[in-house]
């Protein structure tokens, strides 16, 4: 185990020229732990943990903020049963930590012991990622006409980012938030959808949302998401498609792409609808607000990340 792990910092070095530091162990914890509390300190930079060295390495680690899992938090609430020690952790009542800290307290109970059942052989499949931007408005909205200008451009800003992802999106969620002063409920809507990274498909699937949730009285956030993403390359083709709306969307697909890409070499305020100079709109401020690229709260979410 320590001839791969020098091979490996060896190809590591001469490849990018980084020094690394390698935690070994026989699993997952006790490799970490290695790294984090022995090979950091170590020449070689290596260092391993055995079942056998538990007690040796494990429960001597000065600080319990330095096991991994173990914050101050948890640090206060161990210390409060008497616990001050990875020692004292691993000799524990397991009952008790149950009882006190919930089904956590039993993970840390193991973790002291050496104990991992995680198994990194297991394939790893990503959850789906979501593309999601939101913004609170700059007062509240009245009027329903600028409250569906703004659902658009945020519609088109996520189409955008599909299609710079490479992403299709099979479902859309869109939240409308009531200012304070409103009578009526926020809007809250998900819907599946057939998967698209199309601006102009999106922008009607958000307002039709919309309409069918809204009752009235001023908003004040606006937030959209589009989730359940997939890769464009396998874009599943529809047998109610006829030729003739297959032909007009691949037009549109490559003017939007042509637009992206003019907005990408130059500015995104180089091309812009007259919607833009309406009253409501947002589009130019927020694209101005952070030297001309988009400029919402955009996130990223695995229901991983």
């Amino acid at each position: 185990m320590n001839r791969i792990a020098l091979d490996l910092q060896r190809e590591i070095r001469d490849k990018l020229g980084l020094y690394v530091t390698v935690g070994m162990g026989d699993n997952p914890l006790l490799a970490k732990l290695a790294m984090d509390n022995y090979a950091k300190h170590n020449d070689n930079m290596r260092a391993l943990i055995r079942y056998e060295d538990v007690p040796n390495k494990l429960w001597t680690i000065p600080k319990m903020t330095d096991f991994w899992g173990i914050g101050k938090r948890t640090e206060k609430r161990l210390n409060k049963l008497g616990i001050t020690s990875i020692k004292e952790l691993a000799n524990a009542d397991p009952l008790l930590l149950k009882q006190k800290l919930g089904t956590i307290g039993l993970q840390h109970f193991f973790h002291a012991n050496g104990i991992d059942e995680s198994n990194v052989r297991e394939k790893y499949t990503p959850k789906s990622t979501s593309f999601s931007n939101s913004q609170i408005l700059p007062r509240d909205y009245h009027k329903q006409r600028e409250i569906e200008l703004v659902i658009k451009e945020m519609a088109e800003n996520l189409a955008i980012r599909l299609r710079k992802g490479g992403k299709l999106a099979s479902n859309l969620s869109l939240y409308a938030g009531a200012a304070s002063t409103s009578e009526y409920s926020s809007v809250k809507v998900s819907r599946n959808i057939e998967a698209t990274q199309n601006t102009e498909e999106l922008q009607d699937l958000a307002i039709s949302l919309f309409r069918e949730k809204y009752q009235g009285g001023a908003i004040r956030q606006i937030g959209i998401s589009g989730n359940q993403l997939s890769d464009s390359c396998v874009k599943q083709l529809s047998l109610f498609e006829g030729v003739q709306e297959n032909q007009i969307n691949k037009k549109q697909e490559s003017l939007q792409k042509a637009i992206d890409e003019i907005r990408e070499t130059f500015d995104f305020l180089s091309i812009q609808k007259a919607s833009s100079l309406s009253e409501g709109s947002r589009v130019i401020y927020r694209n101005k607000l952070i030297g001309g690229h988009a400029a919402s709260q955009d996130k990223e979410e695995k229901d991983v990340s």
